[in-house]
């Protein structure tokens, strides 16, 4: 299964970082997005994929019951989910406000284009 999931990141990566370097700003902030997701992926994966007990210590044991389920993985991904979230409604905003202003999203246009 964990090779399963290694390709599927290798394939997110691939794609986002071939979005990252189109000129449109809209595809560069999916791109952004695709990475996000790979990224989160591999954390998930690299916590092992293995069922368990909830990582509860029962009244009466001295540690978790084998196996257990590493809960940190899922904290860190649902951190970089909701910091992911608003880091690309952020950039879904500048990149509105960036057409609004000069009435294309072309990215070699922008740098090119007087003040």
């Amino acid at each position: 299964m964990e090779v399963l999931f290694a390709l599927v990141v290798g394939v997110l990566f691939a794609c986002g970082i071939y979005m990252i370097l189109r000129r449109n700003l809209l595809k560069i902030v999916l791109g952004l997005a695709l990475l996000g997701q790979a990224v989160n992926l591999m954390i998930f994966t690299a916590g092992r994929l293995t069922r368990g007990a909830a990582p509860i210590i029962a009244q009466g044991l001295e540690g978790f019951e084998q196996p257990h389920a590493d809960p940190v993985p899922h904290a860190l991904i649902l951190t970089a989910i909701v910091i992911g979230f608003g880091l690309q409604a952020f950039a879904l905003v500048l990149v509105r406000r960036v057409y609004q202003e000069t009435g294309t999203d072309d990215g070699d246009a922008l740098t090119t284009s007087e003040g």
